[in-house]
């Protein structure tokens, strides 16, 4: 299997990418010794000098290890999981597991939105923010996000630099996340997104999606996440229980209190229902943190 001299990338870098594809996509699983220098000298056609240096590139970026008078093995890759049907943020979701998520802000300004953020946002004056999120120096996710500017004035880069959106819309700005839609596709990456996540454009991403209402039901937020897939997971938790227990509350006994007036709810009985199911979820989040 002789690697393409028509290609322009130097031989080492394209046995590197083979064997990185290869580790990456489990035909070479963590922990397995690599094929020997002998094997790969045979199976791409190249000198031993350049299979020592496409094996020093992966080892240099951690994709393999190489202990003293061993052979090579494919590294365990790092997963960070997150909880996909919380409304907390990623900064609050890996804080919580003693996980330092740092935040550089690619982008802060007026701009204006695609039409379905319109919608949501119910107006055409928006910021775009544009954040990458990383642990350890290496990138996860990509983040886009609008957000009406009447609600977040004053609101500034350095404000976000390693902060979470949240907690800030929260403490500065007086609108508490609650509820919202989320989706979850598979994307290739294009070459902007691919170049800040440190992937080659194409790459799969795993695209996260949605919207974001206030205590009030009021929309706060149209985000779009692009998530490196070799590096994050998303978690599900399934209880069919507790979706039932959710669905038939009893307002008075959670609240100890009288039922609101029907025109003090935001949407009659099940206005109140949602508001009080999305103030539950969000202090049990908080309380499971």
């Amino acid at each position: 299997m002789p690697i393409d001299r028509s290609d322009p990338r130097p031989l080492y870098a394209q046995i590197a990418a083979t064997l990185r594809a290869e580790i990456r996509d489990r035909a070479i699983a963590p922990g397995d010794t690599l094929p020997s220098e002998a094997a790969l000298r045979e199976r791409f056609g190249v000198s031993r000098s350049v299979v020592r240096q496409a094996l020093a590139t992966l080892e240099d970026e951690g994709v393999v290890r190489r202990d003293p008078g061993r052979a090579p093995v494919a590294a365990a890759g790092v997963e960070h999981r997150r909880l996909v049907q919380r409304v907390t943020g990623l900064f609050d979701q890996f804080s919580h597991s003693g996980l330092r998520l740092a935040t550089r802000v690619a982008r802060l300004e007026a701009a204006a939105p695609p039409a379905r953020v319109a919608r949501h946002l119910g107006t055409r004056s928006v910021l775009r923010l544009e954040r990458v999120r990383s642990v350890d120096e290496a990138p996860l996710s990509y983040v886009r996000t609008w957000l009406p500017a009447d609600r977040v004035a004053g609101l500034t880069a350095d404000m976000l630099t390693d902060a979470s959106l949240h907690r800030l819309l929260e403490s500065r700005f007086g609108a508490q996340p609650i509820s919202g839609r989320r989706q979850i596709r598979a994307v290739p990456a294009d070459a902007a997104i691919a170049a800040e996540l440190g992937v080659a454009a194409g790459s799969p991403l795993l695209l996260l999606e949605g919207s974001t209402f206030d205590q009030h039901g009021a929309p706060l937020e149209w985000f779009e996440s692009w998530h490196r897939s070799d590096r994050v997971v998303f978690d599900i938790e399934a209880d069919e229980t507790a979706e039932q227990v959710r669905m038939h509350p009893d307002t008075s006994l959670l609240t100890g209190a009288e039922p609101a007036a029907e025109e003090d709810a935001p949407h009659g009985d099940l206005g109140r229902v949602r508001e009080l199911l999305h103030r539950l979820q969000a202090e049990v989040d908080r309380l499971s943190g």
